[in-house]
C-alpha cells in the first residue's frame, strides 16, 4: 500500500492573517486550538492570527525557541494539558517543523502559516530537528492547510527568500540521488513526483531574475516552488524527490560548524558540489544561485573552508540508510577537498 497524504487546501495571498478562522471552518476543524510561534514571529504575524481565531475557538499561545525536540515535546505537553484539538505554527522552518512532529505524535492536525519561505517544510511531511546536538530529517505529517500571507513573507529579510532558491534548486541532484539508489539498491521510484519537484527546480532557475527584485510576484514564485517540492515528497511517500547528498552535507554542516548558515544556504552550495560529483551542469547551478544572490561559496556562508571539506566527507554517516552519489564510505579527504575547490566552493 503506498500512502500519498497532501494539504486539503492551499492559500496563497496578501492579507490573510483573518483567513485561518474560514479554512479551519471549512476542513471542519473544531474544538480549542493552539497558536505556536517564535518570539518574533509573535509580533509579525502571530498576534493576529490568534485574534482572529479568538472570534470563534478557544485559543491558548506557546512561544517555541528553536527546532529541537525538547521543544517539540513541551508542545506535544500543550496539546495533552490543553485538550487540544487542533495546531496552526506561524512561522519559519523551525516553528512549522515542531508543529509538523507534534502533530504527528498526538494525531492533532496542523496549519502551515509561513512567515519566511526559506525552505520547502512549509508544505511537506518531514520534519528537520535536532536531537542530542545533531539536526536529521524525521518523518512525520504534512500540514491539512498551507496559509501563504504574501505580505507577511515578503517584509522578512531577503536572505530566506533566496535560500528557499537554494533548497527548491537541491531538487535537481536529490532526484538524480534518487534514481542511483533506485538503480543500485532497488529502491522505490516514483516518476511522477520526480518529475514535479524537477519541474520546480526548473521553474526558479528560469525566474532568477523575478526572484531577485524580492517582490509580490516573487514570493509568489518561490512558494509556489516549495509547496511544489513538498507536495512532491507528499507523494513519493518520502523526502527523497528534494533531499539528497546535499541535505546530508548541509546537516553535517549544522552538527560541525560553530554557526551554520540558512539551511537553503547551505543546500543550495551543496547542490553545487553534488552536481559536480553526478556530472551535472553545476556552473549553471551556481550561476542561478548567483543571480537570486545567494551564497555559492564557504565565505558567503560565513564557514571556514575547512569544515566545508570535513562536512563532505562525514555526510554519508547522517542518514546510513539513504543511498546516495556518496556511497556507503563517503567521500575521501581529498575527493572531497577537490570537488570543493573545482566548483569554487572553497
Amino acid at each position: 500500500m503506498h500512502l500519498m497524504q497532501l494539504p486539503r487546501e492551499v492559500l496563497l495571498g496578501e492579507n490573510l492573517k483573518g483567513e485561518v478562522l474560514n479554512v479551519a471552518k471549512r476542513i471542519g476543524l473544531s474544538g480549542p486550538a493552539m497558536v505556536i510561534y517564535g518570539p518574533r514571529t509573535k509580533e509579525i504575524a502571530g498576534k493576529d492570527v490568534k485574534a482572529s481565531l479568538m472570534e470563534e475557538f478557544e485559543v491558548s499561545s506557546l512561544t517555541i525557541k528553536g527546532a529541537t525536540m525538547d521543544e517539540v515535546g513541551r508542545v506535544i505537553s500543550g496539546i495533552r494539558d490543553g485538550g487540544i484539538r487542533w495546531l496552526v505554527a506561524v512561522g519559519g522552518g523551525s516553528i512549522i517543523d515542531v508543529a509538523k512532529l507534534a502533530s504527528y505524535r498526538t494525531g492533532v492536525p496542523f496549519i502551515s502559516f509561513p512567515t519566511t519561505a526559506s525552505h520547502d517544510g512549509i508544505a511537506s511531511a518531514n520534519a528537520s530537528i535536532k536531537d542530542i546536538g545533531v539536526k536529521t530529517s524525521v518523518k512525520a505529517i504534512p500540514p491539512v492547510a498551507v496559509i501563504a500571507d504574501v505580505n507577511v513573507i515578503k517584509k522578512a529579510p531577503y536572505r530566506y527568500l533566496a535560500a528557499g532558491v537554494g533548497d527548491i534548486i537541491s531538487n535537481l541532484t536529490a532526484v538524480k540521488d534518487w534514481q542511483l539508489a533506485h538503480r543500485i539498491k532497488g529502491e522505490y521510484y516514483s516518476e511522477y513526483a520526480a518529475s514535479l519537484s524537477l519541474m520546480s527546480a526548473k521553474m526558479v532557475m528560469k525566474n532568477a531574475d523575478i526572484i531577485r527584485l524580492g517582490n509580490e510576484e516573487s514570493v509568489r514564485k518561490v512558494v509556489k516552488g516549495l509547496i511544489s517540492s513538498g507536495v512532491a515528497m507528499s507523494i513519493a511517500g518520502s523526502s527523497r524527490p528534494a533531499s539528497g547528498a546535499e541535505h546530508l552535507f548541509s546537516h553535517a554542516l549544522d552538527s560541525i560548524a560553530p554557526k551554520p548558515a540558512l539551511h537553503g544556504e547551505q543546500v543550495g552550495v551543496g547542490t553545487i558540489i553534488v552536481a559536480y560529483l553526478h556530472g551535472l551542469k553545476w556552473e549553471k547551478v551556481r550561476e542561478t544561485l548567483k543571480r537570486v544572490g545567494a551564497p555559492t561559496n564557504a565565505y558567503e556562508l560565513g564557514i571556514d573552508p575547512e569544515l566545508i571539506v570535513e562536512a563532505l566527507t562525514i555526510a554519508h554517516k547522517i542518514r546510513p540508510e539513504r543511498y546516495t552519489i556518496l556511497g556507503r564510505d563517503g567521500l575521501t579527504r581529498e575527493a572531497a577537498k577537490k570537488a570543493a575547490e573545482i566548483t569554487g566552493v572553497i
